[in-house]
């Protein structure tokens, strides 16, 4: 009996053991506050998930007015938007009244481009984004802004392509503009309605909305040498590829749709939509990068992010704060990702913020050069060096061609580069100033050297004058 009394507590004590060692869960809550006291990010909404469970969800910080962020607070999800639009489009596939090798003009009669390969597009090239549209031949927020699905349509007509549909990949917002009014033609009802009846009605995200353009009154943050400023969020057009608006609540039932489609579409369409095709890392709606499904988004004034983890975790998060080189709501879903994959990670600025200072230097050097530049501009003047300091002036009139370059052909116009980094724009116009002060300074040297030179020329040519009749031989 002794034995088996013995037997009995070890086989306790061996069973509660593991469960008194468990690690501890990751501590969300305590990770988001401190990446917000740390970076100074006003505002953000988070849901995690994992399988078909909430983790976490809930808002922190707060809006522009002050109110507090909270899991119900609707925010802007931007492109993360995309992934919505693709469910749509898969659900009318699964019924039979969409084909994704179908060509576009076989449910969009009016579909047509200024290059005639357009009408080879098909549906899943939109959605895959390799239709040949691309932001390089068709700088859509350069141009004036439609203001129905139909009428993003219509303005296609003037699009060139930038590559043979199919053959490569090129981020273009009108992919989603296209593939969301395929769904209001296909569908016979506003895009709107069909997102609101068929997406996020079964999927109970009761919040969720869809819109053309962002509300009156949509105030988020843009990043200054660190500092948050409170802006609006300009009139732009943002239906089918950039226009949901929703909650961290909703965004949880979100996630948990994507393990097999929520009862929107079927498991197999679900996986359709996280799976690129070969030698491809964009799917349908998502990105697929290093086992990671995952999307971002960006309107001017917020932020947002969602990710797939192998692990079953799923995240999302949506920011108050715009683009200023970092995707600020990325960073906090990367970091999240990290801590619920077993990792341990440091909080740490936002490279915007870094690079910021570093802008802030040089402009204040440049204005130091500046001020001794213009002490030193009449020692020996010379013409060519009048041209030199202009070179940032030159800069900062083609900064939204050049920023175009970068970001692989997306191009704004100047207001809009200054929402997305301001401090770049406020940076370089302080040097160009100070270049331009430089030049005008030597420019003045040189008018008032060649003026004192032509009066000293004038001066001798007079005194030769005076000297050569002085010393003329009298007639008489």
């Amino acid at each position: 009996m002794t034995r088996l009394f013995l037997v009995l507590a070890a086989l306790l004590l061996a069973t509660a053991t593991p469960a008194a060692a468990a690690a501890p869960p990751p501590d969300v809550d305590g990770y988001v506050r401190a990446h917000l006291d740390h970076t100074g990010l006003p505002g953000a909404a988070v849901a995690v998930t994992r399988g078909g469970d909430v983790v976490r969800v809930a808002g922190y910080g707060h809006d522009a007015a002050g109110a507090p962020v909270t899991a119900a607070t609707r925010l802007p999800i931007a492109s993360v938007s995309k992934s919505m639009t693709a469910f749509a489009v898969l659900r009318l596939a699964e019924a039979g009244r969409v084909g994704l090798d179908e060509p576009v003009t076989r449910y969009l009669p009016d579909f047509r481009l200024a290059d005639p390969r357009g009408t080879r597009i098909t549906v899943r090239m939109l959605l895959d984004q390799t239709s040949g549209m691309a932001d390089s031949a068709f700088p859509d927020l350069k141009l004036a802004q439609p203001h129905t699905l139909a009428e993003a349509v219509t303005r296609l007509r003037d699009a060139p392509l930038a590559g043979e549909p199919g053959a490569e990949f090129h981020y273009h917002n009108p992919n989603y503009e296209v593939a969301a009014r395929i769904v209001e033609v296909v569908a016979g009802q506003p895009f709107a309605e069909y997102l609101r009846t068929g997406v996020f009605g079964p999927l109970g995200m009761t919040a969720s909305t869809t819109v053309d353009a962002p509300p009156a009154g949509t105030t988020g943050y843009v990043r200054a040498f660190g500092i948050e400023v409170p802006v609006s969020e300009p009139d732009w057009f943002t239906g089918g590829s950039h226009g949901v608006l929703t909650t961290a609540a909703d965004l949880a039932r979100w996630l948990i749709a994507q393990r097999d489609g929520g009862g929107v579409v079927s498991p197999a369409s679900a996986a359709l939509a996280h799976t690129p095709a070969p030698g491809r890392d964009y799917a349908l709606g998502w990105a697929v990068r290093d086992g990671r499904v995952s999307h971002t988004g960006d309107w001017f004034s917020h932020t947002a992010a969602q990710v797939l983890l192998p692990g079953g975790y799923g995240i999302a998060v949506v920011a108050n704060a715009g683009m200023a080189v970092d995707n600020e709501a990325e960073l906090l879903a990367q970091g999240l990702a990290s801590l619920l994959s077993g990792g341990s990670p440091e909080v740490s600025l936002p490279a915007g913020v870094l690079a910021d200072r570093v802008l802030g230097a040089v402009a204040l050097l440049a204005v130091g050069l500046a001020v001794a530049g213009v002490r030193r501009a009449r020692r020996k003047p010379r013409w060519w060096r009048v041209a030199p300091p202009l070179l940032p002036l030159v800069l900062l009139a083609f900064l939204p061609r050049l920023l175009g370059v970068v970001f692989a052909g997306r191009q704004g116009t100047f207001a809009q580069v200054l929402y997305v980094w301001p401090g770049l724009v406020i940076a370089l116009g302080v040097i160009a100033a100070a270049g331009v002060a430089v030049a005008v300074a030597r420019v003045s040297a040189l008018v008032s050297g060649t003026r004192a030179r032509n009066q000293e020329e004038s001066g001798e040519t007079r005194g030769e004058h005076r000297w050569a009749s002085a010393n003329r031989p009298s007639a008489s």
